[in-house]
């Protein structure tokens, strides 16, 4: 037994980012970054303690402002509020309906990175999310040459990842548990958190990043066990839910490092992907496109119904 919880311990060599929006469990675990989705601030938004943060929005916007502006504008207060709590960045996310819209993506990125600024944000304390579609991950690359840095979402593929790398985007966020969960209906098998396909997916980027070079940032995410976030300790980042943050919280059970820098594994060729391989590549991997599209459907979805949230309120 160690002297420190699980969450102590793996803060030693992995940086932990809280996903939610919910500013209380920010404050109980103490993350150095914190991942906000639609799916997140929905939820987040229908919560009475937080009740103001959406009337100020609307309030602030103006009587006629379109709903996406309010939208918008509320993202980026709980982005603000996120930032007073956490010392580290905060994940803005585009609307998920421009996914397969890169000049759609580009212009609203600048427009969320713009209101931060206005209201005295620096970009360096802002990552822009968006989904690893071929149309996302070039935007990523147009923005960061403009220093607005991205965190690439709904990954799910090693080409996914390798194009990410290669646009040089900032950070990106392997789903773990939506991996597992297609494989376990697929397959029907139980899995052990060593053999589990979301952390081998999760490991090989990693290797893959760190044997190349490549600066971009591997944030495991989406996780549906400890034993899942263990198996990835020394990861650059993980983003971990309230839930899970409280068993590493609960546990003085030793934590191995289990990935590094200094340990790549098997020697692995260098890949590259243009447009066309990708869309192959991503097409091969029917778990990948099934879970992207499903995704971009639910991310969509709740979008739609925090508008309609937005619209209640604003009567």
């Amino acid at each position: 037994m160690s002297s420190l919880n699980q969450l102590e311990q793996l803060k030693k060599f992995t940086k932990v980012v809280a996903d939610t929006g919910d500013f209380a469990s920010m404050v109980q675990y103490s993350p150095l970054d914190a991942t906000t989705n639609p799916s997140l601030i929905l939820k987040a938004a229908g919560i009475e303690a937080y009740a103001g943060i959406v009337t100020r929005a609307i309030k602030d916007s103006g009587k006629n402002a379109k709903i996406e502006k309010i939208i918008d504008r509320l993202l980026v207060y709980f982005g603000q509020e996120i930032l007073k709590i956490v010392p580290g960045r905060v994940s803005t996310e585009v609307d998920a309906r421009l996914s397969f819209d890169k000049d759609g993506s580009i212009k609203k990125a600048r427009e969320i990175i713009a209101l931060y600024e206005k209201l005295g944000t620096p970009r360096a304390r802002v990552l822009i999310k968006l989904a690893a579609t071929w149309e996302g991950i070039k935007a990523a690359e147009v923005l960061q040459k403009e220093k607005i840095n991205c965190n690439l979402t709904l990954l799910f593929s090693f080409p996914q990842a390798v194009a990410c790398a290669d646009a040089k985007v900032k950070l990106i966020s392997p789903f773990v548990g939506r991996i597992l969960d297609w494989y376990k209906k697929s397959t029907g098998k139980e899995y052990t958190a060593t053999e589990d396909p979301g952390v081998i997916s999760v490991k090989q980027i990693y290797n893959y990043y760190k044997k190349f070079g490549y600066k971009t940032e591997v944030m495991g995410a989406s996780f549906r066990s400890k034993g899942e976030i263990l198996e990835l300790a020394g990861c650059d980042l993980l983003t971990i839910s309230p839930s899970l943050l409280g068993e590493l919280l609960a546990s003085n059970e030793p934590v191995e490092r289990k990935l590094s820098a200094s340990k790549t594994g098997p020697k692995v060729q260098k890949v590259k992907f243009d447009e066309k391989a990708f869309r192959l590549a991503l097409n091969e991997d029917a778990m990948a496109t099934e879970k992207l599209a499903e995704g971009i459907r639910g991310f969509n979805a709740d979008i739609v119904k925090l508008e309609k949230l937005i619209e209640e309120k604003r009567k």
